[in-house]
């Protein structure tokens, strides 16, 4: 099989046309050209007036090596390379049951990986099943009545569950972790076009049927799933796990622990912290969402062809360096989607993003965000922990309480004055919002960093700064605020037999980025089972920092 790339046809080029090219591009006869399949199709919509497709291709023809021969000048054309993704060990005999701690993307990617292997996986969930959750998240949206263990963060299937679904990030992935998650996606229930589209995506409700499936095959192959199951406590014995203490004193012998906790679960930090596992602060984002029409980002970026059906709603990607010195950037942008009550602790408010499928919504959001380092919340390893709960009071307090968010328009937020009431961009966020003067929420080098971001964002894309665009605080969980160091063999670096993983660690962000992290992670227990060590250069190429 061969693989041509940076295959270009006009946005609305016929069916046809694409074979009819590929015929072109390598003088080949139509009868030599025997199969052809999209690896990949994406867009350049750097001129909107002309956006072009661009696809890379596989190919089956009758002689590759006449084909390769007669276009060896092109530099896109070659062999396809194997992109199956092969697990290094198989579960030796009577290995001992390896533990994964979380449901997340990450946690439940590990115990599929442990269960393909040949292990029975214990999986522990603090929360509760999907559907239940889901029943509960609602409950928070509809009627402001949180429940502490079954929200956007807690629960089967993650913070993930709940967000656009994105699939995809700069993790590199030379053994192609990533195109075995998206293969296994498809098999539970995603549609089979995130195989080959440039950014897929799932969305909310296709995500809890695919989380219920991949669940499903764990058991199959002999995983275990306890929900509502709190670890609370770590048995560590001379710097080496041996087991865990649940919620109402049970403890569970466990030499193998795949820590997914998710960036979320502060009060595992906190007992993490106390044991001795080796952690340290690390950056993260704080800011808010804002909403624009999604007409209107439409517009701005694909100009007359909005609305194109291959084009779908329009995402964007911008970042901006502010004079104070501070990096602003739009975060987790959500076509199409709405703004949701994100937070997992009493008397707070924190807000992200999310999407269904369809992205027919009629609002845009994205988070607008400013980096924070650990020099902004000076104090132990869990000061960042403080820094995001103290900027979620503060925003409950804004809103009102009842989970109601402070709000503001753009207008006039970069003048500098409280709005009292809303313009012609409907805020989605439920319970509701509060509209209020959000530089009594954030840092002044926030507030400062963001209104200058604002300006530039507006001259980038048309629309952007628009008077009427809401904003809505507080975002603080961008990733987590602590990493839980690890090394070359993904152990933490103190604690054998305990392995960090995930947006919880501090090793990804994203759905993709997560699930790769855990099924590497997973390759790592299955080699030490068997008395092996992680090749010398596996670790690198991981997700560390790479929010997708």
């Amino acid at each position: 099989m061969l693989r041509l790339t940076e295959l270009r046809l006009p946005l609305d080029h016929p069916p046809e046309a694409l074979r009819e090219a590929v015929l072109h591009r390598l003088t080949l006869p139509d009868n030599e050209l025997l199969g052809l399949t999209v690896f990949r199709r994406g867009y350049d919509a750097r001129k909107p007036q002309a956006i072009m497709l661009v696809y890379t291709l596989d190919l089956t023809v009758a002689n590759e090596a006449r084909v390769l021969a007669r276009n060896a000048r092109d530099r896109n054309l070659g062999p396809a390379p194997d992109t199956r993704h092969r697990f290094p060990a198989q579960a030796p005999p009577n290995a001992p049951r390896p533990v994964v701690i979380g449901t997340g993307p990450c946690g439940f990617m590990a115990a599929l990986a442990l269960a393909q292997m040949g292990f029975r996986p214990l999986v522990l969930e603090r929360g509760p099943m999907v559907r239940p959750r889901t029943k509960a998240t609602w409950g928070l949206w509809r009627r402001g009545v949180l429940e502490p263990e079954a929200n956007v963060q807690f629960g089967e299937g993650g913070a993930g569950t709940f967000s656009d679904g994105k699939l995809y990030s700069g993790v590199k992935d030379p053994r192609f972790h990533g195109r075995k998650l998206l293969a296994e996606f498809v098999k539970a229930g995603a549609p089979e076009e995130i195989l080959y589209v440039s950014k897929p995506h799932v969305g909310t409700f296709r995500l809890v049927t695919m989380v219920e499936n991949i669940r499903a095959e764990i058991e199959r192959l002999g995983g275990e799933y306890r929900f509502d199951t709190r670890v609370e406590d770590v048995l560590i014995e001379d710097g080496v796990m041996r087991g865990l203490v649940l919620a109402g004193g049970e403890e569970v012998e466990a030499t193998q622990v795949v820590l997914a906790i998710g960036h979320s679960a502060r009060d595992t930090f906190a007992m993490l912290h106390r044991r001795g596992v080796y952690m340290e602060a690390k950056p993260f984002s704080i800011g808010v969402r804002i909403e624009h029409p999604q007409a209107v980002i439409d517009a701005a970026r694909f100009g007359p062809n909005a609305g194109n059906r291959l084009l779908g709603a329009a995402d964007y990607k911008l970042v901006h360096h502010a004079r104070n010195g501070r990096a602003v950037y739009s975060f987790c942008m959500c076509p199409g989607g709405r703004v949701v009550a994100a937070t997992s602790e009493v008397g707070q408010v924190v807000t992200n993003g999310m999407s269904q499928y369809s992205r027919a919504e009629f609002n845009a959001n994205a988070g607008l965000v400013v980096g924070v380092t650990p020099e902004d919340y000076p104090g132990d390893v869990l000061a960042g922990v403080d820094f995001q709960r103290a900027l979620e009071r503060r925003a409950y307090d804004l809103g009102g309480g009842g989970y109601l968010a402070p709000a503001q328009r753009v207008a006039d937020f970069l003048e500098g004055r409280a709005s009292v009431s809303l313009g012609g961009v409907e805020p989605s966020y439920k319970p509701g919002v509060t509209p209020t003067d959000l530089a009594l929420l954030l840092p002044d080098w926030a507030t400062a960093a963001m209104r200058e971001a604002l300006r530039s964002f507006g001259a980038e894309l048309k629309g952007y700064a628009m008077g009427d665009a809401v904003l809505t605080g507080v975002e603080t969980r961008t990733s987590a605020p602590i990493r839980i160091r690890r090394n070359e063999q993904f152990e933490s670096i103190n604690v054998k037999g305990l392995y960090p993983a995930g947006e919880g660690a501090g090793y990804a962000g994203g759905i993709f980025s997560a699930g790769v992290d855990g099924m590497r992670a997973a390759e790592a227990v299955a080699l030490h089972a068997r008395g092996e060590d992680v090749p010398k250069g596996w670790a690198r190429g991981s997700s560390e920092l790479v929010y997708g």
